[in-house]
């Protein structure tokens, strides 16, 4: 008995670790995809298609806007519970899409193409934010709580090398190469990271489905909503990202229209924030394994707001000293806001109610998420208008003081936990005083 109990453990370990590999094999041509399609690079993509500050502001939106649809997908998974089935055809879907938009200027006129991107690439997004429910789902359950925060710092390092080295790579292709030949190698092995992802979809494994416990979609939707601290953190984390929204996603913008600089300088500051994002997910997984993820969120944001306050050194400092040190900053703190938020998510809700936490969340984060970078665009095009440093530093100067104030003033109380004493012990301790 004892020997099949021990076949059985690790049996189940096996399982385990076959599945955390293949997490983190799906995530290398992911997150290559990602940073060349959607990362430094979209925003001189967008400006070779014509687009406005404003239409940049609502490409960089359309994730979070789609986010939203994530309710769909957690009333979905009820019904339809083969989760590696769905989000492989969801999410595959998406890359398709994406990829699919490198051809605008050839199937568009150019009067149409900026119009042409953003329907393709919400379309796309529209699957990747019902899928992402699923794929949630499914490794909450394929990765044990116990290593999870450890975990998930290895693999965003392992992922975000993979992320720097596309970077550093296409800053010098797109400097040497004429601007649309640059932008076609770009999209090439942006396809061939597409598949890959999409085959490595398929060797997730697909353990059974724990269905919601509520009887009716209302008592589903609601559920989310009667968990007071889940509502608390959740608010103020949209908060949070609505604000940083009007900055953050405009930091190449800046550099590429207003500072005009070039692309291998653009790659060398992302791959900083890259490099400083990728040691901050492992330190930020190690300490998640001592310490609560709400109370190591609240740390990430003086990180972030800082991030923001240094742009307004240009006039002090070198260019590219004040560049590399908002980028290293940045991409420690959002690094891991990003990775605590989701560990927050997927590990302190229930499981049998996951997805639709998961849904809830990502939709009204997602929300404040779109509205931010809207604002953000609209405010860079109204700074166009004034004096240069408005857009140069201005904006993410005052966004970074605003945010700190947040963070002290809202952020204490939203995410760190102050320990309540009880009448009896308030009481025991006032008889020995007495």
């Amino acid at each position: 008995m004892r020997l099949f109990r021990n076949r059985l453990r690790n049996r189940k370990h096996s399982a385990y670790r076959s599945g955390m590999l293949a997490a983190t094999f799906e995530g290398v041509p992911a997150i290559i995809l990602f940073q060349l399609l959607g990362g430094p690079f979209l925003t001189g993509y967008l400006l070779y298609l014509g687009a406005s500050s404003l239409q940049i502001g609502i490409v960089l939106a359309i994730p979070s806007m789609a986010n939203m649809l994530q309710i769909v997908g957690a009333l979905l998974i009820q019904r339809f519970s083969n989760r590696k089935l769905a989000f492989t055809l969801l999410c595959g879907i998406h890359r398709i899409l994406w990829v699919s938009t490198g051809l605008v200027p050839l199937w568009f006129p150019e009067s149409f193409s900026v119009a042409a991107y953003i329907v393709i690439c919400a379309t796309g997004f529209v699957g990747q934010a019902i899928g992402s429910v699923y794929w949630t789902s499914l490794i909450a359950d394929m990765v044990p709580a116990r290593v999870r925060g450890r975990y998930f710092g290895i693999r965003n390092t392992i992922l975000w090398a993979g992320g720097c080295t596309a970077i550093l790579v296409f800053g010098q292709v797109l400097d040497r190469l004429p601007e649309p030949h640059g932008f076609y190698w770009m999209y090439a092995v942006a396809a061939v990271c597409a598949v890959l992802n999409i085959v490595f979809f398929l060797r997730y494994p697909n353990p059974p489905f724990q269905k919601s416990a509520q009887t009716g979609m209302k008592a589903m939707l609601t559920v989310p909503f009667r968990h007071p601290p889940f509502l608390k953190a959740m608010l103020f984390i949209s908060l949070w990202l609505f604000l940083q929204g009007i900055s953050v996603p405009f930091f190449n913008f800046v550099m590429l229209d207003v500072m005009k600089i070039s692309y291998q300088s653009i790659s060398i500051a992302t791959m900083t924030q890259n490099v400083a994002m990728m040691a901050s997910y492992y330190m930020w997984g190690n300490l998640n394994a001592k310490y609560a993820s709400k109370t190591l969120l609240f740390w990430t944001l003086p990180v972030i707001a800082a991030s923001c306050m240094l742009w307004g050194l240009l006039p002090l400092l070198p260019d590219m000293a004040v560049l590399l040190a908002a980028h290293a900053l940045v991409g420690i703190g959002t690094g891991g806001f990003n990775q605590l938020m989701f560990n927050f998510v997927v590990g302190d809700t229930p499981k049998s109610e996951r997805p639709m936490f998961i849904a809830v969340f990502y939709a009204i984060t997602g929300l404040a998420g779109f509205v931010g970078p809207l604002l953000g665009g609209t405010v860079y095009k109204w700074a166009a208008g004034l004096p240069h440093w408005v857009q140069l530093f201005g904006v993410s100067l005052a966004v970074g003081i605003v945010l700190l104030a947040v963070a002290f003033g809202i952020g204490t109380r939203a995410l760190l936990e102050r320990p309540k004493r009880s009448r009896l012990f308030s009481g025991a301790d006032r008889f020995r005083a007495g």
